[in-house]
């Protein structure tokens, strides 16, 4: 199954579902790539989302699960995430399954 966030400022990844985690993505994320000073970035013009775009880099842009007897074949802690860098848009994902 691939799952892919079918936007450019938009990430799918997998990881634990714990908010601590979830805190230290979002630090962790602005210190690689801060959203302000938005005139650091050349490609802000008529947007400020550069930021977004790089986040997106890092985190991915499709994770791929292997589907056995009908359920994902996950670790204990993992889940499938979605992440918008930029908020302004709308939310879309596209699911496919490939094979049987």
């Amino acid at each position: 199954m691939i799952v892919n966030a079918m936007h450019i400022t938009a990430s799918v990844f997998i990881n634990d579902d714990e908010s601590g985690l979830h805190h230290d993505y979002e630090i962790w994320l602005e210190k690689l790539a801060p959203h302000e000073p938005v005139s650091q970035y050349r490609h802000n013009v008529g947007e400020d989302n550069a930021d977004a775009h790089m986040k997106r880099q890092v985190m991915g842009r499709e994770v791929v699960v292997a589907v056995t007897d009908g359920r994902l074949d996950f670790g204990t802690w993992e889940q499938i995430f979605y992440g918008e860098f930029d908020g302004r848009r709308k939310k879309r994902v596209l699911v496919k399954i490939i094979g049987e």
